[in-house]
């Protein structure tokens, strides 16, 4: 229904004069009529307004539902994401855990394998040790009588040395002569000046040594190449024949016995030169020559009280 505006025109009479009585009630008349059309219209549109609200509160409550259910919808859309992750998460777990269980029993199957394989590597090696100890056994005893045996005839070699040793002796220091001996203070072949026995080794040019194999040759008589202790015995060595090894040598840029000590009378021989060693020279005194030329040799020891 459209709405009508309808305009109303006042219309004011001024007069001076009192108007009769039946133009005032016709006036009134027209007064009421007025404002009960007025009133008409009014309630016409009130009774239009509410067909209008009537009609829209239908549309009003069916949106107030759509935006609800658009809420539940979204919290259910939310609820069921929520819910796909977590079950996204749980599978991917689960089959972490299956993964895990999988290498889990693999790594147990290995293990037990390895166990059974040192329970049987163990049980070989218990049985190898007592073989072993019954093996170390045998041994033992068969030791003990090797030790015994040994020990017997090392005792009886070296009474047999001992013997051999005091023969030797007594024949090197109290040779025969004449179905007799003889006892001297050095043994057969040495020179004895006061307390000492000199071997002058004379050796043709093929038989000479250098100075260190002359001082292993000497050892093995039991004596040392010589060591003179002072000026008649340095006389006495340098009247022996041909240039002889004796006990010098240049160590640490200083002439020096074997026995360590340092030769004091430095004028007996010229300034030291590593690697030279000294040899006696008759009726020249003493050289520096190298070391490992060769010469011959004297040896000297101890001579015995008789």
């Amino acid at each position: 229904m459209a709405e009508v505006e309808v305009n109303y025109a006042s219309v004011v009479f001024k007069s001076n004069k009192q108007a009769p009585p039946e133009a005032k009630k016709e006036e009134e008349t027209v007064y009421d009529e007025v404002h009960s059309f007025k009133r008409t219209e009014q309630t016409a549109d009130t009774n239009a307004d509410k067909r209008a609200n009537s009609r829209r509160r239908p549309y009003q409550q069916l949106a107030c539902c759509l935006g609800i259910l658009c809420v539940i919808l979204l919290l259910g859309l939310i609820a069921v994401s929520y819910i796909l992750a977590t079950l996204s998460r749980d599978v991917t777990e689960l089959n972490q855990l299956k993964e895990n269980r999988t290498t889990l029993l693999a790594a147990n199957r290995n293990l037990t394998n390895l166990n059974d394989k040192l329970s049987l590597d163990n049980d070989n090696l218990r049985r190898e040790r007592n073989n072993l100890t019954v093996q170390l056994g045998n041994l033992t005893q068969n030791y003990t009588v090797l030790e015994s045996r040994i020990t017997n005839r090392t005792t009886q070699n070296q009474d047999k040395l001992n013997v051999s040793r005091a023969q030797w002796s007594i024949d090197a220091y109290c040779p025969k002569i004449n179905n007799g001996r003889r006892c001297k203070a050095c043994q057969y072949g040495w020179k004895l000046n006061k307390s000492s026995c000199y071997l002058i080794h004379n050796v043709n040019s093929s038989d000479q040594i250098t100075w260190k194999e002359a001082r292993e040759n000497c050892s093995r008589k039991n004596a040392e190449l010589a060591v003179v202790q002072n000026q008649q015995e340095k006389d006495v060595i340098n009247g022996y024949n041909g240039g002889n090894w004796i006990g010098l040598r240049v160590e640490d840029g200083k002439w020096k016995w074997i026995d360590g000590t340092e030769l004091t009378q430095t004028s007996w021989i010229e300034a030291p030169t590593e690697g030279h060693c000294a040899v006696s020279v008759k009726t020249q005194g003493w050289k520096s020559v190298r070391c490992d030329k060769r010469r011959r040799w004297i040896c000297k020891q101890e001579a015995l009280s008789v």
